[in-house]
């Protein structure tokens, strides 16, 4: 039943979740069967769900999470996990495409994969880049990010930064 889903705020990561109180499941995707209405009226969903108290400073803010996979034409060829970034455009491309295909439409797929494999010090958070507006992200990232609907995973995306595969979170 739907009414046994609530909507809650994970503490380690400052995303709401779905849980199940009667089963304790919980999840970062909608539960099945559950219309956009439906969860609009689940308990905490007015709280942490488009606008709540997790909502942005201002009105036309997103959040975003990101898997950024860099490349040897990178404008910062290193990261957390290599200190000399060698392989090519295309390399990267193919080894988003795998975690794509892992990903799968899964949240917790994507933070699981961002936080092992993103090229981005935002690993630690499973790719969270919190709350940001226009202007402040490389143009092609901020236009995948406002063009996703909240849970939306954007296909792979080029920057000056890497590839990056783009998941919009509130």
């Amino acid at each position: 039943m739907s009414e046994q889903w609530e909507v809650r705020l994970s503490s380690s990561k400052g995303l709401p979740y779905f849980f199940n109180p009667v089963s304790r499941e919980s999840s970062w995707d909608p539960p099945a069967g559950l219309t956009p209405e439906k969860i609009s009226q689940l308990p905490g969903a007015k709280e942490y769900l488009n606008g709540g108290s997790r909502a942005p400073a201002k009105s036309d803010q997103v959040r975003a999470s990101h898997l950024l996979v860099k490349h040897r034409d990178s404008r910062r060829a290193s990261s957390w996990k290599e200190a000399n970034i060698t392989r090519t455009k295309e390399e990267a491309i193919e080894i988003l495409k795998g975690y794509e295909k892992e990903i799968a439409g899964s949240s917790d797929k994507f933070a699981e994969l961002a936080k092992k494999h993103s090229d981005c010090s935002s690993h630690t958070n499973g790719g969270d880049l919190g709350w940001f507006g226009r202007g402040q992200m490389q143009k092609p990232f901020e236009d995948a990010a406002y063009g996703l609907e909240v849970g939306q995973f954007s296909s792979i995306i080029s920057t000056d930064s890497g590839v990056h595969l783009v998941t919009r979170t509130g």
